[in-house]
């Protein structure tokens, strides 16, 4: 009989890890620099592809893989001229992925940031609701050249 309750509580334990894990799916959000386009993954599943644009040669976007590290839905930039920042979600000291004014939609799918990745504003607060929730600590984000 105890071996039968043991093996119960193995079940149980084993079943609320898999409802925990899949409770919070993570995001992944990679960056192609070369196609300037970011594809958004929840859980394995690509959701989003959008054009983005990234930093210009003399202020390229950092390669590599990053977690974000904090939101801001209004930010404005103090470097470049209170310039605003819509839905950020900074992942590398000051740069970040948010939304880009709308005269800048159309160099979306180029590169033209100081270092961020600009995304059409619908789509960038789409991308900040999505980490937001999930969490930070469940979203990844990889900038590829």
């Amino acid at each position: 009989m105890k071996l039968g309750y043991r093996l119960l509580a193995i079940v149980v334990a084993i079943v609320s890890c898999a409802f925990a894990s899949a409770a919070v799916a993570g995001v992944r959000a990679v960056v192609d620099k070369s196609d300037q386009q970011m594809l958004v993954y929840q859980d394995g599943a690509l959701l989003y592809t959008w054009d983005v644009s990234t930093g210009v040669q003399w202020s390229w976007t950092p390669a590599g893989t990053f977690s974000p590290t904090w939101l801001d839905r209004h930010h404005r930039s103090h470097k470049y001229g209170n310039a605003p920042m819509p839905w950020s979600v900074f992942f590398n000291g000051g740069i970040a992925v948010h939304g880009t004014v709308p005269s800048n939609y159309g160099l979306l799918g180029q590169q033209a940031s100081h270092g961020c990745v600009r995304l059409h504003q619908d789509n960038a607060k789409i991308f900040f609701d999505l980490v937001k929730s999930v969490g930070m600590s469940n979203t990844i984000i990889v900038v590829q050249s």
